[in-house]
């Protein structure tokens, strides 16, 4: 009331902005708030718009690749290696008789007996020295008859000279006769017992030489009977290498060659790595080509426990019947071996590695998709196949095919093979 006094007139009133006023303010603000959203907002999103663009042109331009992720083989270990088929038992048989092929009974294919007659020698040769050694016989027979009748006769003188000497003796005791004719008597009687001696071992000497002259005869003989060439088991004739009329050595002459092929070994040289794997007993399956599509059952039958040092391999034995004699000595043959290994190796296929002048690569793909050549160690080659004994682990991935622009550092859009 002082301050209406003071002026003299009516009291002002405070000024309020009227609702069109307020509606106007915020209309205003809420454009320049769009305004600065345009101004900064828009040309931010249009700024990653084109960067998503670029990464997307670049991931376009990318070169997009296979890869697989590296697992362990499963513990079996199953391989196939060539091996060469050959008789379980095999023999040549040479001529033991000096002479000429007389006859000639069989030949290569045929099957044989055991004793069965294979061939003729003829020997005039050793039949002249059967004859000359049955003289010799005849010959020391007649001797020892000599040697007998001499040893009877120097008895008979000993035993004279036993009863001169007796009878001097008693004469000398009655000392009708001197000394001198008994001592002479007696020493004739010891010279006859000595002589009766001597014609003794003769008679052993005789009997002796008779034994080896038949001894010689029976050699000879035996040596007769080898000019009947027959068959030391029976087999199948391998090889045939004389006519009739060749002249044949002792020992020396090759006549047949003569197999058994009811069974056949297998010879097998079995890699390092897979040596501990392979047991007695264990079954294998031959496959030949002559016969597609067929399989021949054997038996691991010997190992050689040792490893040759030249080729670090072992020998193994398989042992196939072979009742139908479908299959032959000296056929190569695909054996196929199965065994339990406690640490099976990594198994790439042939195409993932990458063999430079530093050695044996893979190309492995990082997480962020770079490519690093790692190198390794293979091992045992399968074809299209390869064993990595050292430089990689499970659960990588690697290239299925890399090719020159696999460069360490690359970058690469990973494409995986694995379902």
């Amino acid at each position: 009331m002082e301050h209406k006094e003071k002026h003299g007139g009516p009291p002002a009133e405070l000024w309020r902005p009227s609702g069109v006023t307020i509606s106007a303010i915020l209309l205003v603000f809420a454009l320049l708030l769009v305004g600065a959203f345009a101004a900064g907002y828009l040309p931010l999103q249009r700024r990653e718009a084109t960067v998503r663009a670029e990464a997307d042109e670049r991931e376009k331009s990318l070169p997009r690749m296979m890869v697989m992720r590296v697992r362990h083989t499963s513990g079996s270990n199953e391989l196939s290696l060539p091996g060469t088929i050959q008789a379980v038992t095999e023999a040549p048989i040479l001529a033991r008789a000096d002479g000429y092929l007389k006859r000639r009974l069989v030949d290569i294919g045929d099957q044989v007996k055991q004793g069965q007659l294979l061939a003729e020698i003829d020997a005039p040769e050793l039949d002249q020295q059967t004859r000359q050694a049955e003289a010799a016989v005849e010959q020391a027979e007649a001797a020892l008859e000599q040697a007998q009748a001499n040893l009877e006769q120097g008895k008979a003188n000993r035993d004279l000279a036993r009863t001169t000497s007796e009878r001097w003796t008693a004469l000398l005791k009655r000392g009708i006769v001197a000394r001198q004719d008994a001592d002479q008597y007696e020493a004739q009687f010891t010279a006859q017992q000595a002589n009766v001696q001597a014609l003794e071992k003769a008679v052993a000497a005789q009997r002796s030489n008779i034994a080896a002259a038949k001894a010689n005869v029976a050699r000879l003989q035996e040596v007769e009977s080898y000019r009947l060439v027959k068959a030391p088991f029976d087999g199948v004739i391998t090889v045939r290498n004389v006519d009739v009329g060749a002249l044949v050595s002792t020992g020396s002459t090759l006549l047949y060659r003569i197999a058994q092929i009811e069974k056949l070994r297998t010879y097998v040289n079995l890699p390092q790595d897979s040596a501990n794997s392979i047991h007695v007993g264990q079954p294998a399956v031959l496959t030949v080509s002559n016969f597609p599509g067929r399989m021949f059952h054997g038996t691991v039958t010997r190992t050689a426990n040792a490893l040759d040092p030249a080729s670090r391999t072992m020998l193994v034995e398989v042992d196939v019947p072979n009742s139908y004699r479908s299959l032959f000595p000296g056929m190569y043959a695909d054996v196929n071996l199965s065994g339990a290994r406690s640490n099976p190796p990594l198994v790439l296929p042939a195409t993932t590695i990458i063999f430079r002048t530093d050695g044996a690569q893979v190309a492995v793909v990082q997480p962020d998709g770079t490519i690093h050549l790692q190198k390794i160690t293979v091992g045992r080659d399968y074809g299209d196949r390869v064993e990595v004994l050292q430089g990689l682990s499970e659960g990588v991935d690697i290239l299925t095919a890399p090719t020159e622009s696999a460069r360490e550092g690359a970058r690469i859009v990973p494409v995986s093979t694995d379902k």
